[in-house]
């Protein structure tokens, strides 16, 4: 059967992952043609590959690893190089939700996706770049080039309307839907049309009661993962009521918090297929990882501010030396908390926490 393609040649989703390539190749500061050279192969190949006429996802593994490498050994940017593998999967997300029958099951359904895969799905629906692209500075260029790997409005609409469909039906299958349910449901909040903030709001709303389950449950995270939703569209107060009565005091909970917060940052590297993960207490995970993710969260996320504000406490509180392994992010952390306390509106926990936490900290550095 002959791929795909929409009227620029490029399979409907396959995208951003040339476009990594590309600011991968822009690190080195090679220009397409040299790069070809450089690496042996046609112009057009490696066109291609960063334009989406030829799906890099097609290429074979062992291609593909020789890739890397051959870039890394280019001094292209190891964080840029990283960011292949979420970029990747980004791809194949949009590709089979716009292509429903392309795959046997979704891979929504699959695995666990983290920030990274979130972030570049968020850069094709509405140019936001992701954060370990921002610090780029990419050189000029000769002539029109895109500056993201933004979907035509066609296919976004698409996208959309099949994850609304996927979330629709994937909540009736029972426990074996919950994954797919949960993840299409948030992926659909990221659409900011008015329609589609009422449909996802009431969607949403729904599953409001999840929130009020105290503790640990199999609906734990779908609950958890609905508050964060509802904050997105500017609706607070669910995830303060998670905080308190699903998470607050409960052992289990909080350690499935700081578990998933782990996969979804990149302080463990292990892929998960599927929620289960949660209920193991955390023992391959980077701490000092997650505070520096926690203290990001804490100044860009002001909409989840009162989640990142109880999972550093709860992260401190149980590692009291993690303010000693960094003393600059430690100042750092302790200043922001300072403006937070000073200015900003916070749920009455969130205000006891952070204030429990600038006197650790300052304890910590005295």
């Amino acid at each position: 059967m002959a791929r795909i393609t929409d009227a620029r040649g490029q399979a409907p989703g396959c995208t951003i992952v040339g476009f990594v390539l590309r600011a991968a190749r822009e690190s080195t500061r090679h220009t397409q043609a040299s790069m070809a050279e450089a690496l042996g192969i046609d112009l057009t190949t490696w066109q291609g590959w960063e334009t989406g006429r030829r799906p890099l996802a097609h290429v074979k593994v062992g291609t593909l690893a020789d890739l890397r490498h051959r870039l890394l050994a280019m001094d292209a940017d190891p964080h840029v190089l990283r960011l292949l593998d979420p970029a990747l999967d980004a791809d194949r997300v949009i590709s089979s939700t716009i292509r429903p029958g392309a795959v046997a099951r979704h891979p929504l359904a699959d695995w666990v996706h983290t920030r990274d895969t979130a972030d570049m799905i968020a850069w094709a629906l509405d140019g936001t770049v992701p954060p370990g692209l921002a610090h780029r500075s990419p050189p000029r260029r000769r002539g029109p080039a895109a500056p993201a790997p933004l979907l035509p409005v066609p296919d976004r609409g698409a996208f959309f309307s099949r994850l609304r469909e996927m979330a629709d039906s994937a909540v009736r299958t029972g426990e074996g839907g919950l994954l797919l349910h949960r993840q299409a449901l948030y992926l659909c909040s990221y659409e900011q049309t008015p329609e589609a903030i009422a449909w996802t709001g009431h969607a949403l709303h729904v599953r409001r009661d999840l929130i009020t389950v105290r503790g640990w449950s199999p609906h734990w995270a779908t609950a958890r993962s609905t508050a964060v939703a509802l904050s997105r569209l500017g609706d607070t107060q669910p995830l303060v009521d998670f905080i308190d009565r699903a998470m607050a005091g409960d052992d289990d909970a909080e350690a499935a918090n700081l578990t998933y917060w782990a996969h979804w940052l990149g302080a463990s590297r292990e892929p998960q297929a599927n929620d289960a993960f949660m209920r193991r207490r955390p023992t391959s995970w980077e701490p000092v990882c997650l505070l520096r993710g926690f203290s990001a969260g804490l100044r860009q996320a002001p909409a989840y501010v009162d989640l990142y504000a109880h999972s550093l406490w709860a992260l401190l509180t149980s590692h009291r030396w993690l303010p000693l392994a960094d003393s600059a992010l430690t100042d750092e952390l302790r200043s922001h908390i300072v403006h937070l306390l000073d200015h900003d509106t916070v749920s009455p926990r969130s205000r006891r926490e952070l204030t429990a936490l600038h006197y650790l900290l300052r304890e910590t550095r005295a």
